[in-house]
């Protein structure tokens, strides 16, 4: 889909409509992007709300990009286990299980709330009262549950029947009581009304005021973690993007503390003198050197504990490249060894882009009464806990995957992308730009191009390479796994481009139900 006046890539046609109808009024990619935050939270409630966090990439014309990190902290303090309302649930995948912890235990001090009126305040040329207003209209009006969001939610129905007001975040108006089909239709008003509400009042009511008393009130009676020193002491910080060269383009990613971007940075310099492009996409070539360079990345992670310690230069030192050259010659003798989160991607017709990636991990369970606000589960995520539950250093910025990313090329391209999928988040971007920058491909085919993941001595792929080439990767890795059918675990890279004419383009991934609006 091509344009010159802006557009979208998002999870659901709603979110990506709202940012749409924004850029149509005159708002910017800012202002659309925080239309489509809002919406996302009504149309997509397992995967996005103001009670979790995010990061913004986010270029002005002609200026560097910038990194806003609102994404959540740990409390001040950290309770005894046995005083902990922590428990866990299965989430089933159908090909693999995934273990969550949920509980007001699990609840990390949220920071989309707040990072929602600093962009606002930097970047924004609407009011707020009428960026939220698609949002608040489409909640009262009732969202028609679409197939995908379906089946997330009936991947996370324990989470979901885990408390009365989570349960009415997905009950059907029809049916009190059950779960949305695909096809029933979903109300909101609470959320419409807390939406206004934040608007009107601003960040200090959940900050400082009523809205965060209740939650650090229920907290303390109900085996939380939060304080009011928890939410009063946060703040957004805006930080300068890790920069990476890679053939012609320059990559602009998540810096520390969190560790997706470097991770993503990590790899693509150990690809980059493979020179992908020379071979046939999806070819053995092609596929045995992405695999041997996920293993790297993944035993890298689990030997220097990176994201683990306040240290950010420990971790930038594995971009160094005396560093680097011994994992350079482990690829090139290619040796094999032994969650919930939405993309938005914006670009506007005054040379804005916008990158955000929000998450709410799969949610606690706990619901803010009258404002339809459901708490993360951050500290229940095991891929955010390296070091295991309960160990988290305390008043610390959690360390993401999250890595939402900007791409300039010296032929004047620039991409917008990122995605959702926990420790598949690192290899759906990777891939999706050695598709763009390796292979030229359309952004659409970069986008859908079949994907592989790596991680303890299992290469998941997707359909797509023909059977020699599977084949052969079985003999290179300790276990694979091939995919019957394209799947959201493989993430979201919902994502957008501007040519060096002006020209926009974009693709929503179809693995979490994605679409792409232009104007």
């Amino acid at each position: 889909m091509k344009s010159s006046a802006g557009v979208v890539a998002a999870g659901h046609e709603v979110t990506a409509n709202a940012a749409k109808e924004i850029l149509r009024v005159g708002g910017n990619a800012f202002d659309a992007a925080l239309a489509a935050l809002f919406a996302s939270c009504v149309a997509e409630p397992v995967l996005a709300s103001l009670g979790g966090g995010g990061f913004l990439m986010a270029q002005t014309k002609n200026e560097r990009p910038t990194l806003y990190d609102f994404f959540v902290q740990t409390p001040h303090s950290r309770p005894t286990e046995q005083d902990l309302d922590f428990y866990p649930i299965v989430a089933d995948f159908g090909t693999v299980q995934q273990e969550f912890h949920i509980g007001m235990g699990s609840i990390a001090t949220p920071g989309t709330i707040k990072g929602i009126f600093n962009i606002h305040r930097d970047l924004c040329k609407m009011p707020l009262r009428e960026i939220i207003q698609p949002a608040c209209e489409a909640a009262r009006k009732g969202i028609k549950v679409n197939s995908f969001q379906h089946h997330i939610a009936d991947l996370v129905s324990p989470i979901i029947k885990s408390t009365p007001d989570a349960l009415r975040l997905h009950e059907c108006s029809q049916r009190p009581g059950e779960i949305a089909q695909s096809n029933d239709v979903v109300i909101n008003s609470e959320m419409a009304d807390g939406f206004e509400i934040l608007a009107h009042e601003g960040e200090a009511l959940f900050y400082q005021g009523e809205m965060g008393r209740l939650l650090t009130n229920t907290c303390r009676d109900h085996g939380g973690c939060l304080s009011p020193a928890d939410l009063q002491s946060y703040s957004v910080e805006q930080r300068k993007p890790l920069e990476l060269g890679y053939h012609h383009a320059r990559l602009f990613t998540n810096p520390p503390p969190s560790v997706g971007g470097i991770l993503i940075a990590f790899t693509l310099s150990l690809l980059e003198a493979e020179k992908l492009g020379k071979y046939n996409a999806n070819s053995i070539h092609h596929l045995q050197r992405i695999g041997h360079a996920m293993q790297l990345t993944h035993e890298l992670r689990n030997t220097r504990a990176i994201g683990s310690t306040d240290d950010l230069s420990t971790d930038l030192e594995i971009l160094d490249n005396e560093f680097l050259s011994s994992y350079r010659d482990t690829m090139r003798n290619h040796k094999a060894f032994s969650r919930g989160t939405t993309q938005v991607s914006v670009a506007d017709r005054f040379g804005n882009m916008a990158s955000m990636t929000l998450s709410n991990g799969e949610g606690s369970g706990y619901v803010l009464p009258g404002c339809g606000i459901m708490l993360n589960n951050m500290l229940g995520e095991e891929d955010l806990n390296p070091k295991g539950f309960h160990q988290w250093p305390r008043n610390s910025r959690i360390a993401s995957m999250m890595a939402p990313t900007l791409v300039v090329t010296n032929d004047g391209q620039v991409i917008a992308t990122g995605s959702g999928g926990s420790n598949r988040i690192r290899s759906a971007i990777m891939q999706v730009l050695v598709n763009l920058i390796d292979f030229n491909m359309p952004i659409e085919e970069a986008v859908e191009q079949s994907r592989m993941h790596y991680e303890n001595d299992l290469l998941n792929i997707e359909p797509g390479p023909v059977e020699a080439v599977v084949a052969e990767l079985r003999t290179q890795f300790p276990q694979v796994n091939l995919w019957s059918h394209k799947s959201l675990f493989y993430g979201g890279a919902h994502s957008v481009m501007r040519n060096k004419n002006g020209v926009l383009s974009g693709s929503g991934d179809s693995r979490r139900g994605g679409v792409c609006y232009t104007l």
